[in-house]
């Protein structure tokens, strides 16, 4: 096991490169095909029917090139996520092993976006060309986004940030507290298990709200959003459980501060 001192800023890096990412996904996302000032897709270019695309090397190319990348995402996401993998993590990285997860996690979602190839020339399923949706229909989707995004925060801020990015995990080690994870309910661990991303229907909202959905955009859309329904299982215990939790929450947050009521 590695000393205290250097846990903390394994932890930290992980957590900064993790943060990084996420601010680089939301313009991967949202900033780019909102306000890139072309559509996504490429812009006034003249774009193939879906049977011709079909046909298309200059088109099937890069899509297959992006669905590698998303499928050595969703792979790494998913391996080791695994029970096999997570206590072979634990047994070598120890305390570490949330934020190992983390950074791997950073670092395969920074090889799509890095290294994603647009398809300009390709077919949409749908675009918003002619006035006045060409004006009203960008500014919808970026309130949508925007909305959309705050909610993702908010969400993650109630699910514990910290214990996520695994920066609880090195902070309770280094104070002799233990597993976070030890101190929660049976309740709250059975709804972690099932639910292994809880911003799912907002980040479903980013995925297709887009002025213009492309042949790469729907593609990146189509399979974060089976990736999404899969890795989900909740239950009806789990979401009175959840509704419990975040109306406790809320309602700690609307108490008044000591003095305020005096």
């Amino acid at each position: 096991m590695a000393p205290a001192l250097l846990l903390v800023p394994a932890a930290l890096a992980s957590f900064i490169l993790a943060f990084g990412t996420g601010v680089e996904f939301v313009r991967f996302t949202s900033l780019r095909p909102l306000l890139g000032g072309i559509p996504e897709s490429g812009g006034p270019v003249v774009r193939q029917g879906w049977m011709a695309a079909l046909q298309d090397r200059s088109i099937l190319a890069p899509l297959a090139w992006d669905l590698g990348l998303l499928l050595l995402f969703v792979g790494q996401h998913s391996l080791m996520a695994t029970e096999t993998v997570k206590a072979w993590t634990s047994r070598y990285f120890g305390v570490l092993q949330r934020s190992l997860y983390v950074a791997c996690t950073a670092l395969a979602l920074q090889l799509v976006m890095r290294y994603w190839e647009p398809v300009p020339r390709g077919p949409v399923l749908w675009e918003a060309r002619a006035e006045p949706w060409a004006t009203w229909v960008p500014l919808l989707c970026f309130v949508l986004h925007v909305i959309s995004w705050l909610l993702i925060f908010s969400i993650l801020l109630v699910f514990d940030y910290a214990e996520l990015m695994g920066l609880k995990q090195v902070y309770y080690h280094v104070l002799g507290l233990g597993e976070p994870l030890a101190l929660k309910s049976p309740r709250a661990l059975r709804l972690f298990s099932h639910l292994r991303h809880p911003v799912c229907v907002e980040l479903l909202a980013v995925l297709w709200v887009v002025p213009t959905l492309g042949t790469d955009r729907l593609l990146l859309a189509l399979l974060l959003t089976l990736y999404l329904g899969l890795a989900h299982g909740l239950d009806q215990q789990d979401l009175r459980y959840l509704r419990a939790q975040l109306q406790r929450k809320l309602h700690l947050l609307s108490r008044p501060q000591d003095g305020e009521a005096e």
